[in-house]
């Protein structure tokens, strides 16, 4: 086989659709910190999540970009070591208060996403985003029913089911990276 022919068999490469790069920054976001120094920002994932949104064509862009700088805000004030410390010793609500924005872009882009299937018609992944959208609810009202319950076993299971979401989003986004509703704008 000649060099030529070789050249054109291979297959052409397109970069990373819109969906890739927020799953991929959400990756980066829900890797936990190894020791003391957080050496993968979650600031910097944001970054990549507000990336593939730019690039998007979907319901609601400016009100997830928004949702997703206000996140990488939050990210980057407790990025340093000293507010990370001060907020591990700090009481249960505030560390809900600044799981929030990370709950609340979830719901509002599962929605976008839920809306978006559903014009095309896509059922299924209407149906998958609408669950992670309710999913996101109960996730955000499990710490303070279980605070409020002094119940230290549903505040273990709503940690659980806070990593659960995230998988499950991610999961999903790169399962609906190709669809043609998400497809960058030209």
């Amino acid at each position: 086989m000649s060099d030529q022919s070789a050249e054109r068999s291979r297959p052409e490469r397109n970069g990373m659709t819109p969906l890739q790069k927020m799953a991929m920054g959400l990756v980066i976001v829900a890797i936990d910190t190894l020791g003391t120094v957080d050496i993968l920002p979650d600031f910097i994932g944001w970054a990549m999540v507000i990336w593939g949104l730019v690039s998007i064509r979907l319901p609601e862009r400016t009100t997830l970009l928004t949702s997703a700088a206000v996140c990488a805000v939050v990210a980057l004030a407790v990025w340093f070591p000293q507010a990370k410390d001060h907020l591990q010793d700090a009481e249960l609500a505030l560390k809900w208060a600044v799981s929030l924005p990370d709950l609340l872009f979830i719901f509002l882009a599962s929605r976008s996403l839920a809306t978006a299937a559903k014009e095309d018609p896509d059922p299924k992944f209407a149906g998958r985003f609408g669950v992670i959208m309710w999913a996101t609810c109960i996730v955000a009202a499990m710490p303070p029913v279980a605070d409020a319950a002094k119940n230290d076993v549903l505040l273990g299971y709503a940690d659980v089911a806070f990593v659960l979401l995230w998988i499950w989003f991610i999961w999903n986004l790169f399962a609906a990276h190709a669809k043609p509703y998400v497809a960058a704008r030209d």
